[in-house]
C-alpha cells in the first residue's frame, strides 16, 4: 500500500518539478481550494517549477482566465498545458480538412486563429469532440445514433478531453472522454489528446525545461492528480512519481472526502496496474 501522508512538504524536497492536475486538485469547477493553491505557491517559492496539466478542451490561456475568476493565484503555477493545446496542434496539422465539432459553444475558442472549416457529419473530413452539448442533462447514450452515423462514414475523432466524468461542485458530469470511449466501442478511430497519453506530458515537460533553463531529471518530477484512469496511468506511463489525491473524482467510491476507506482505496489502486508514491486526502503543504 502506498504511504498516506498529511503534508506535501514532506515530499517536496525530492522534486524540482510538479505536473499538477487542475480540476479536482486545485478547484472543483465552482470553488478554488486555498490549501492546494498555497502548497503549489510554497513549492515554487522554494525553487520548484509547477506546470498545471489539464484535460480542459480549451487553450491554456483560457484555462488561466477561468482560474483567475476562481481566484487561483498566478503565483501558484509557472504555466499551463491543456489537452486543448494538444488538440490545436493536431488541427494545425490537418488545416486543409473540414471538421465536425461535437461539443458546446463554450469550447469554440479551441479553434481560434486556426482558419478551420466546419462541416456536418455527412461531409466532414474528421471530428473534434470537446464534450456534450448540454452536460447538465445529457448522457453518452443520447449520442449513440449520432456516433453511429459518424462510424458509418469511418470518421476519425480527436478527443480534446479524455476525462469520462469531472466534478462540478458536488456532482459528476460527463466529459468528451465518455463520448470518445463509446465511439471507440463502436469501432471508431479515436486520438485522445490529453492525459493519460504522452503528448500532453511531453509538452508540459518542455515548458518546465524552458522555465528552468535546461534538461530535467525525470526522477525529480512528480505528478499530482485525483484520477486513477488519467493521472495515475499517465504518470506511470511516463515513468515519473505520482501523488494521489483522494478527495476528488473517486471520493464517492472511497466513502467520504475526509476519511477514505482503506479497503476501497486498496481495491481501486489494485485494479490500476500502477501505484502512487504517496496518497493524500487533499493537497496541503
Amino acid at each position: 500500500m502506498s504511504p498516506f501522508i498529511e503534508h506535501f512538504s514532506t515530499l517536496a524536497p525530492r522534486f524540482d518539478v510538479v505536473l499538477c492536475d487542475v480540476w479536482g486538485v486545485v478547484h472543483n469547477g465552482v470553488t478554488a481550494f486555498p490549501q492546494a493553491c498555497d502548497a503549489l505557491t510554497r513549492f515554487r517559492a522554494g525553487g520548484g517549477t509547477v506546470v498545471l496539466i489539464t484535460n480542459a478542451p480549451r487553450p491554456g490561456e483560457f484555462v488561466a482566465r477561468f482560474l483567475d475568476r476562481l481566484q487561483v493565484p498566478r503565483a501558484a503555477y509557472d504555466g499551463i498545458v491543456s489537452s486543448g493545446d494538444v488538440t490545436r496542434n493536431v488541427i494545425a496539422e490537418r488545416r486543409r480538412q473540414s471538421i465536425f465539432h461535437l461539443g458546446p459553444e463554450r469550447d469554440l475558442p479551441i479553434f481560434d486563429d486556426l482558419d478551420v472549416r466546419m462541416a456536418p457529419i455527412e461531409t466532414a473530413d474528421y471530428a473534434v469532440c470537446t464534450g456534450l452539448f448540454d452536460d447538465d442533462v445529457e448522457t453518452p447514450e443520447d449520442y449513440r445514433d449520432r456516433l453511429m452515423r459518424m462510424r458509418a462514414r469511418d470518421l476519425f475523432m480527436v478527443c480534446a478531453n479524455p476525462d469520462v466524468v469531472v466534478e462540478r461542485g458536488d456532482r459528476l458530469v460527463y466529459c468528451a472522454g465518455a463520448l470518445a470511449d463509446l465511439y471507440a466501442e463502436l469501432g471508431g478511430d479515436v486520438l485522445y489528446a490529453g492525459k493519460p497519453h504522452p503528448p500532453i506530458y511531453r509538452q508540459a515537460l518542455a515548458l518546465a525545461e524552458g522555465r528552468r533553463g535546461g534538461p530535467i531529471d525525470p526522477a525529480r518530477v512528480i505528478a499530482i492528480g485525483d484520477s486513477v484512469r488519467t493521472d495515475l496511468t499517465g504518470a506511470a506511463a511516463m515513468g515519473i512519481a505520482f501523488l494521489f489525491v483522494t478527495a476528488g473524482i473517486h471520493a464517492e467510491e472511497l466513502g467520504t472526502r475526509d476519511n477514505p476507506d482503506p479497503a476501497a482505496l486498496a481495491e481501486i489502486l489494485a485494479a490500476a496496474d500502477a501505484k502512487p508514491n504517496a496518497v493524500m486526502r487533499r493537497l496541503v503543504w
